[in-house]
């Protein structure tokens, strides 16, 4: 259970609309919150709100296998929506929940008929807030008109990066009166053939899946920047898509989330994870200066290039800790390995750069598991700038 007197560093707890949160995680829609039990776990674990499984007129049946591993951080799924009857879920589910002192957002999907039938129930049973799921934004849009319409309590879109204009339809989303939006739902459909049986490892009706965790957060940070760089004014975007640690946390909120979905971290390393990513945040955040969360939102904005920049690289390599024995460099040659131009070389306690062969393409800092090998932008020479011209004028001549 979180402890909060030990969050000694910055302080993590979210205003998310109209809602104080605990801390700005958020614990998705998915298994872990297949009930009333899952999401108080979560709740306890230091989540600041959490979303019910997806409620919809009937329960869902699952194939068998519905749910894989994609490398070590990310996962495959056919699940569907929430395997138990919506009765249940205005009846115990969400009431239980509430009772237990969580923030309680209830997800709805995926048609209009369906939020007709339950919106109203899910704020009658107490939710903090409706989270609308659906497949197209043709039918999203309707959806929260009439969600807006009949009930109370702030309504959150959550959109796809399937779709062809997410962004635009973040945009109307909030022109139709979205309290906030989700951004984003997982990417698909995906596939994962299991080669020992030829077969694909889903069980769905096509084999296909849907992709969560690390390897899409890339996607989905692009989004939550550009839907909040559009929307300057929104504070209630949270996003949802690979938070597998504090700082991936951070990242998103430096792209302008102020709360971050979690769900596959939590599935592969137990809900209790939550916890440690709470301690870590709030002294990853004390770390970088910043003493909020509302202090670090959209705090990467400025920073955004208008255009390419071409220079070089300096680069600095430290073999040894302050102490001057401690090694920093482990020696593991990583910088080495990804070099595809064969520019760099490290014979322990020396480094050498070839810098008529590097590129400065720069992922030999990335692969640096201690920071030995670090680097700032050399200043633009003449030739330099000459080069970003003649990128300029390429572009120009073939459009």
């Amino acid at each position: 259970m979180l402890d909060k007197s030990k969050l000694t560093g910055a302080d993590i707890s979210a205003d998310f609309c109209g809602c104080h949160l605990q801390s700005p995680y958020i614990l998705s829609s998915g298994p872990l919150c297949y009930g009333a039990e899952g999401m108080i776990k979560g709740h306890e674990a230091g989540a600041g709100a959490v979303v019910t499984k997806t409620i919809r007129l009937g329960a869902a049946i699952n194939p068998v296998h519905h749910m894989g591993t994609v490398n070590q951080d990310s996962l495959i799924n056919c699940e569907k929506w929430a395997d138990s009857d919506r009765l249940n879920w205005y009846e115990n589910e969400i009431p239980k929940t509430v009772a237990a002192g969580a923030v309680v957002i209830g997800s709805v999907g995926h048609t209009l008929k369906e939020a007709q039938a339950i919106v109203k129930n899910v704020e009658r049973a107490g939710a903090h807030m409706i989270e609308l799921v659906s497949y197209t934004e043709d039918t999203l849009i309707p959806m929260l008109d009439y969600t807006k319409e009949h009930v109370d309590i702030p309504v959150i879109c959550k959109l796809s990066g399937n779709w062809p204009d997410t962004v635009g339809t973040a945009r109307k989303c909030l022109e139709h009166g979205a309290n906030g939006i989700c951004a984003i739902d997982s990417i698909g459909p995906t596939l994962k053939i299991d080669i020992e049986k030829a077969a694909p490892e889903m069980l769905s009706g096509d084999g296909f899946g849907w992709m969560t965790g690390a390897a899409m957060r890339p996607i989905a940070m692009r989004y939550n920047y550009q839907i909040a760089k559009e929307n300057p004014q929104l504070m209630n975007l949270y996003a949802s898509g690979g938070v597998m640690k504090a700082d991936d946390a951070i990242e998103y909120m430096m792209a302008g989330a102020m709360g971050v979905g979690v769900c596959t971290a939590g599935i592969l390393k137990g809900v209790e994870y939550v916890e440690k990513m709470c301690y870590d945040l709030s002294k990853r955040l004390a770390e970088l200066g910043y003493s909020s969360i509302r202090e670090v939102n959209r705090a990467a904005h400025p920073n955004f290039p208008s255009e390419e920049h071409i220079s070089g690289l300096k680069f600095h390599f430290t073999a040894f800790k302050e102490d001057g024995t401690t090694k920093k460099c482990v020696g593991c040659k990583k910088c080495e390995t990804v070099c595809c131009y064969d520019a760099r070389k490290l014979t322990f306690p020396e480094m050498t750069v070839d810098m008529d062969k590097c590129r400065c393409c720069g992922l030999c800092l990335d692969v640096c598991p201690t920071g030995a090998l670090t680097a700032e932008l050399a200043p633009q020479t003449e030739k330099d700038l000459a080069l970003a011209q003649k990128s300029k004028d390429f572009y120009e001549l073939v459009k």
